[in-house]
């Protein structure tokens, strides 16, 4: 088992060390001289910030004290984050480059036989402007390193420089701004979402139940108590009847997380506040969360129902849990139920969709996917997943899965806004 874990270990890491090799050299090999300090700073960062990006992954299960580990993941995460798009802006960039060069080389070309016929001032276009000074691009394909710049002098470059430049820059321009806006939709907080789910069993009495939806926060050493504040004030003004929190709140030891968790205590609502495992929760310490959720004023719904007016809530524990014997038993939590009223189902992982038909549940309300986080990981949550975000039916079941108020990782969303969804029950008697 041991060395099934090393080989798998060592693979990942080939894999991410010759992608970064890779990056490396489009990024910083192919635009710079030899031995120059943008040589040297770029190696550094290309060196600097995989390590951090380890340390921010393995830093608390290592034992890492909780307050280094914030100054740690920051930096790390975002690495991460931006290491993904540069990633992908260069492999898009092979696309670009021969294009560009064979219209520079096309350029070049015409302004070479312009030249030759005597037009001399055809032949000015040899020249690309690049900032405030002109650079003539060499019609050689060779690596010609450029003199330092001079205001008012012209420097020489190679072709290839000045394409890989143009692609390079291009590619990074594209990936600090995609991170920087993804970073600023997570810290600005979830949006609202509103959907109404109609249920056949659902009384006239129940019509017009709102229920806050609210997943994968996941407080932890980048995402604390400010975070948490901003979360509990758009919980709190939706003004729902019933706050179901559907597991992966937190990322940490209760301990280290004491304060950040501390706002969740002003969560209010009519029917108060329910609360259901995810597999972080098991990651962390599932018992001492249990605990702690209780203190904050949240119920926690472990394989456990509780009659509401009009339709019973339910709640299942995580399937991370089977690894210590518990998990989710949708049996067990169903027994002995009337059948003729609607049943609201709260279980972390839409996979659990297949045992909520089985046992006849009206609705499953799911999270984390995180919608994908950061396309293109959509696709691969789409693969994992029965449904990524968003309303679904299976059978007489439908589910909904949030794409979750916070973040795992990276502070980052692209392309999957995070969300609080406050979902509307609707009787079709009504």
């Amino acid at each position: 088992m041991i060395l099934v874990f090393v080989l798998v270990l060592a693979t990942i890491l080939a894999i991410l060390g010759t992608a970064h090799w890779y990056v490396w050299r489009r990024l910083i090999r192919d635009t710079t001289a030899a031995r120059t300090r943008w040589r040297r700073a770029g190696t550094v960062l290309f060196i600097a910030g995989p390590l951090l990006a380890v340390g921010a992954l393995a830093g608390e299960q290592a034992g890492m004290p909780h307050s280094l580990a914030g100054i740690v993941a920051w930096p790390g995460y975002i690495w991460l984050a931006v290491f993904l798009y540069l990633f992908l802006g260069v492999v898009a960039g092979e696309v670009v480059r021969p294009l560009l060069s064979w219209w520079l080389g096309r350029r070049a070309t015409t302004a070479s036989v312009a030249a030759s016929q005597g037009d001399r001032a055809a032949a000015v276009p040899a020249a690309v402007s690049v900032g405030a000074n002109p650079v003539d691009v060499t019609d050689s394909d060779a690596s010609v390193p450029a003199a330092p710049a001079v205001p008012g002098e012209s420097a020489r470059i190679s072709r290839r420089v000045f394409v890989s430049r143009v692609a390079g820059g291009a590619a990074a321009a594209v990936a600090l701004g995609t991170v920087g806006a993804g970073t600023y939709g997570v810290l600005n907080g979830p949006s609202i979402k509103r959907i109404t789910v109609p249920l056949a069993k659902l009384p006239r009495s129940a019509h017009g139940l709102r229920i806050a939806v609210v997943s994968d926060v996941h407080l932890g050493p980048v995402l604390g108590p400010r975070f948490c504040r901003r979360v509990v004030d758009t919980i709190n003004s939706t003004q729902p009847d019933l706050i179901a929190v559907v597991g992966d709140l937190i990322d940490g030891d209760v301990e280290d997380l004491a304060d950040s968790v501390e706002p969740l205590r002003g969560l209010q609502s009519k029917l108060g506040t329910f609360f259901v495992t995810g597999n972080h929760e098991y990651i962390s310490g599932v018992e001492p969360w249990v605990a702690k959720v209780q203190e904050l004023g949240m119920r926690p719904l472990r394989n456990a129902r509780v009659e509401m007016a009009g339709f019973d809530l339910a709640g299942v524990d995580d399937i991370a849990g089977e690894d210590e014997g518990l998990g989710p038993d949708f049996a067990a939590t169903l027994r002995d139920r009337d059948p003729s009223r609607a049943v609201v189902m709260l279980s972390h992982q839409p996979v659990t969709i297949h045992d909520a038909v089985k046992n006849g549940v009206d609705l499953q309300l799911s999270g984390h996917t995180h919608g994908g986080q950061m396309w293109p990981g959509n696709y691969i949550a789409e693969l994992a997943n029965p449904t990524n975000a968003g309303l679904e039916q299976y059978g007489d079941t439908q589910l909904y899965v949030s794409r979750g108020a916070g973040a795992w990782g990276p502070p980052v969303r692209v392309g999957a806004p995070s969300d609080i969804t406050v979902v509307e029950l609707a009787s079709r008697q009504a």
